[in-house]
């Protein structure tokens, strides 16, 4: 029977004269969908849904091969994918999207049917410190992949691009459509309105069978410390205060990562092409709100003890209070967000708990993270006299 492969810039089709295995893994990645039977396979790039996805591909179908092309980024950890590493259908290639050499001769040698494009450097205070690095990774990353997706001998069927509620920029009041203008007010959130404009020229020029998602602020286990929910739960466990930028209200609307990763499995199934599909939820969290849950969930202090675990310090010179986006594009296609924000919240308390170790030596070898961590506040818990 024939085989075929699947990869995160996950892709999926025929196997063609197979590639070198390495042993390491990351949230950039590229995936390799391959199935038995019908010729299918997928090519994605991974972040920390990315890992889901690639794991999700793995489990719910052993028939499909999955290629996972990462570059050990430093928000990487290989025991991200601890569960699929010796799975029979998953292999493992350490590379980057942006080296054309490397995304051409994959596409050369291996039919692929589908592309997930999830990589990208995401942090905006970092954008802001590097926006070059932003630009050639979220940019030029994604004109290497789709030069190469399209001028492959083997055309592919979808080109899943993953980008940002953030591309619209801010909105107290107005609730963001997939036909809103784009706004971006950082330079993470350019870079990814500049792939999308990308994406988009493919569309409109080749017919080149793309779909872009823009998804809210995607939580749950194994995200990067830089994030807001881990950053909290990593200083609460080290006996550390929630640092809360600023004092102005913002809040983030958030959708729990198997909730984003059945979203874009459904647009894979049933999305139409050359369409944008927002993906997000109504559970708006105003962020002193977050912290505060936080802290009774994890150091259950009384009530009148949960301020004095936050501290406020100073904001960055532009930032969004909110971006509320409409779904009802991606509903019509049947997708509803099924966990809640209780029972997603209590799921990555959890697993954080379980496993606090998970990112420390990551982490060691990022000086900004790093120094956030060192230089926030301690909070001095009272020993009681009792034994």
């Amino acid at each position: 029977s024939s085989r075929s492969t699947c990869c995160e810039v996950t892709a999926a089709g025929r196997p063609g004269n197979g590639l070198q295995q390495d042993c390491s893994g990351d949230w950039r990645l590229w995936i390799h969908l391959s199935r038995l039977g019908p010729v299918r396979k997928t090519f994605a790039r991974v972040k920390q849904s990315g890992s889901h996805l690639v794991c999700s591909l793995v489990h719910r179908h052993p028939e499909w091969k999955i290629i996972n092309l990462d570059n050990l980024d430093y928000c990487c950890s290989p025991r991200s994918l601890e569960s699929v590493e010796n799975r029979t259908n998953y292999i493992f290639i350490r590379g980057d999207v942006c080296n054309p050499r490397l995304v051409n001769h994959i596409f050369s040698s291996e039919n692929i049917d589908i592309i997930f494009h999830l990589a990208a450097k995401t942090h905006v205070e970092a954008s802001f410190e590097s926006p070059s690095s932003f630009q050639e990774v979220n940019v030029e990353g994604t004109r290497v992949l789709l030069g190469a997706a399209h001028q492959a001998r083997h055309q592919p069927q979808r080109f899943i691009y993953i980008s940002t509620d953030e591309v619209y920029g801010a909105s107290l009041r107005e609730v963001f459509d997939e036909s809103s203008p784009l706004r971006p007010s950082n330079p993470y959130a350019a870079t990814k309105a500049a792939a999308e404009y990308l994406v988009r020229s493919y569309w409109d020029q080749y017919k080149f069978p793309i779909i872009i998602t823009r998804s809210n602020n995607i939580y749950g286990p194994r995200q990067y410390t830089e994030k807001v929910i881990p950053r909290f739960l990593t200083l609460l466990q080290m006996d550390k205060k929630c640092t809360i930028q600023g004092t102005l209200p913002k809040s983030r609307h958030f959708l729990f990562v198997s909730d984003a990763i059945n979203a874009f499995l459904l647009l894979l199934e049933k999305g139409i092409v050359g369409e944008i599909y927002n993906v997000g939820t109504s559970c708006e969290i105003p962020i002193i709100q977050l912290a505060r849950e936080l802290v009774r969930m994890v150091k259950k202090v009384p009530e009148s003890e949960v301020n004095d675990w936050l501290e406020f310090v100073p904001d960055r010179p532009r930032v969004d209070l909110r971006y509320p986006i409409k779904c009802e594009k991606l509903q019509q296609l049947g997708w509803r967000a099924e966990v809640s924000w209780t029972e997603g919240i209590r799921q990555t308390v959890k697993w954080y708990r379980d496993n606090p170790d998970f990112w420390s030596d990551i982490s060691e070898d990022q000086p900004p993270i790093r120094r956030e961590f060192e230089n926030a506040t301690t909070t001095v818990v009272p020993i009681s006299s009792e034994s």
